[in-house]
């Protein structure tokens, strides 16, 4: 059915016999060929003496080579153009005795090697494809030509549709990502639920808790607000309600990495990532703290826009933290949400040229927050939190 070879041994073929590329030197073909199915990629060259002295290495048009190591098992079917060379020592190559079977061996080669090379990997990572004499041991069962073309025409079918559902996927995931965006812009408008004439309305809120706060408010019937909002909210100048404290950065002289007495946890941006590295500080050098629920803002470069939740520590330079300047005013959920907003987001690509500095208080002088009553604000979050669980159990499957 098909010729086997391996390529040569380590001692037979090393890089202090490789020459510049010339009218007279013969290509040697490596892993990333058969990887990338390109047999132009590569640089390493042999002289003629050098071919001619490994000769059954030869690769000849339509062979098939297979990487052998690493990324062990892809195959590529060298067109009829591939310039004349050699295999190297992590290739193997297979000459079918006639191309007529090509594609259905292809596919068949494919499951049996995969499976033989996690056998011999005794369920480890497969680093290297199975002993060569494995291979050359493979049994094939050869279908007429004619039931070859039916599987193969099966096959594809089916994975043409597996592809489809993976672009699906793929569509999905950023249909979700913008139906929370929408669900986001829908609260903060006023849309995502109704109003209740029963709810105390935000501008007498604001007059009860502290009746001399100097807060510049209105409903959005002018051209200065983003745009209009219900009667029974208010825009509020967003310095004049909430403020944005900058983190402070002790020497890493006094960084720990195992909590110990008299330490506090110190919260970075890539304490929020995949493998947070945890840094403690003594507390009395913990300048700017954290309690749990508290909101933190990223400040800088490719992580500004971040949205987190705080825990009990501290924070450094890399954050803002949000302060509340009322009591019972604002849901800190509802002003969470917010700042996941596209109304928060846009603002910050406005200011992005301060993003290496870090952003401060005084870069949303003049932003405005869209307050709805209190009763509200919880229903919004309620009703964000309810479609948001939704769409994360959606994205879970998706991710199985």
């Amino acid at each position: 059915m098909a010729f086997y070879k391996k390529g040569p041994f380590g001692s037979s073929l090393t890089k202090a016999m490789f020459v510049p590329k010339s009218n007279d030197t013969y290509k040697v073909y490596e892993q990333k060929n058969a990887i990338q199915k390109d047999n132009t990629l590569g640089s390493y060259f042999i002289t003629k003496e050098k071919y001619d002295s490994l000769i059954g290495f030869a690769i000849q048009p339509y062979d098939i080579i297979v990487s052998c190591a690493g990324t062990i098992g892809e195959t590529y079917v060298l067109p009829q153009n591939s310039q004349e060379g050699i295999i190297n020592q992590a290739l193997m190559l297979i000459r079918l005795y006639s191309r007529e079977i090509e594609q259905f061996y292809l596919l068949y080669f494919d499951f049996i090697l995969k499976e033989e090379a996690y056998k011999e990997s005794k369920g480890t990572a497969i680093k290297n494809i199975p002993p060569f004499d494995v291979l050359k041991g493979f049994h094939i069962p050869l279908p007429p030509i004619s039931e070859q073309q039916r599987i193969l025409k099966e096959i594809e079918h089916w994975f043409s549709l597996i592809d489809i559902i993976e672009r699906g996927k793929d569509d999905l995931q950023t249909t979700i990502k913008q139906a929370k965006s929408k669900i986001l812009d829908l609260a903060i408008h006023g849309k995502l639920v109704p109003q209740d004439p029963n709810d105390e309305p935000a501008s007498e809120l604001l007059k009860r808790i502290n009746p001399k706060a100097e807060v510049t408010c209105d409903n959005g019937h002018s051209e200065k607000f983003p745009y209009e909002i219900p009667e029974s909210w208010v825009w509020c100048g967003h310095n004049s309600i909430l403020d944005i404290s900058g983190g402070a950065q002790p020497s890493k002289n006094y960084f720990e990495t195992k909590p110990k007495p008299n330490y506090i946890r110190l919260y970075q941006i890539r304490d929020y990532g995949e493998s947070p590295v945890p840094v403690y500080i003594p507390i009395n050098l913990a300048s700017k703290q954290t309690k749990k629920g508290d909101i933190l803002l990223a400040r800088y470069g490719g992580s500004l826009g971040k949205v987190f939740h705080a825990e009990q520590g501290a924070y450094n330079v890399a954050m803002a933290k949000v302060i509340f300047k009322f009591e019972n005013l604002i849901y800190k959920e509802f002003a969470y949400y917010y700042y996941l907003s596209d109304l928060y987001q846009g603002k910050l690509k406005e200011i992005s040229r301060t993003a290496q500095a870090g952003f401060n208080s005084t870069d949303f002088n003049d932003m405005y927050f869209p307050l709805p009553p209190l009763a509200e604000q919880q229903r919004i979050v309620q009703k964000i939190e309810e479609l948001f669980s939704v769409l994360d159990n959606i994205q879970k499957v998706l991710e199985v």
